[in-house]
């Protein structure tokens, strides 16, 4: 079951009078939903971002299934192994929502036909049914956008989902079932989902929460 762990990170920005995190620590398992919570500035985005191979931390190691990120390939690490859920959704806008599911998986290397038939099968685990695989994203509700985008996040097999505000964009009805989406595939697919938020009825639905202040993090 896969493990993701950072142990004592700490980050600062360029000319930045303090840490944007300081000393944080925390482990996420497969099976779980978990949720980093935390007003805004106090260092939510920044630990995503530093999850997502997308920055280095100063300080301190993030491992994955006990491999230090140091050491791995960040690029193949994010194709493969850790997929993020962005609020805006990021979708292409000029390719259709079978065409957003399958792409990631063609870079992989796999055919096109392929590709194509496992994103209509992650397309329809969502929700996402018939003549709306053929629709393009500014023809999609931002709901049915959030779904093509979770669909995405598991065309390349990876099995730790970063979502940033996945429902900071949404009505609450959309909101409730992309929030159910994520945590069936944690309870039901073990996947280790990490959703960080600033509204805490996410948190009072996750199995862990971490709650942040000022680049402090505690369980």
């Amino acid at each position: 079951m896969t493990e993701f762990k950072i142990e004592n990170v700490s980050y600062r920005y360029k000319n930045g009078d303090r840490n944007a995190l300081d000393n944080v620590s925390a482990k996420f398992i497969g099976g779980k939903f978990h949720a980093i919570v935390g007003p805004s500035g106090s260092g939510k985005t920044t630990l995503l971002s530093i999850m997502a191979g997308l920055d280095k931390p100063h300080d301190g190691t993030v491992y994955i299934d006990g491999e230090d990120l140091k050491g791995i390939n960040l690029n193949k690490y994010r194709r493969e192994r850790v997929s993020v859920i962005f609020q805006a959704f990021q979708l292409f806008p000029l390719l259709t929502a079978i065409e957003n599911v399958a792409y990631p998986m063609e870079m992989l290397g796999i055919s096109k036909k392929e590709a194509e038939a496992r994103a209509k099968e992650l397309l329809e685990s969502v929700g996402i049914t018939g003549a709306k695989h053929k629709r393009y994203p500014a023809n999609l509700s931002g709901g049915e956008q959030q779904r093509v985008a979770i669909a995405r996040s598991l065309s390349s097999g990876a099995k730790v989902l970063l979502a940033d505000e996945p429902t900071g964009n949404l009505d609450v009805a959309n909101g409730e079932t992309v929030i159910a989406i994520l945590k069936h595939l944690a309870h039901e697919k073990d996947y280790c989902v990490i959703v960080v938020t600033h509204n805490m009825e996410i948190a009072e639905q996750s199995d862990v929460v971490y709650r942040m202040s000022d680049g402090n993090m505690k369980a």
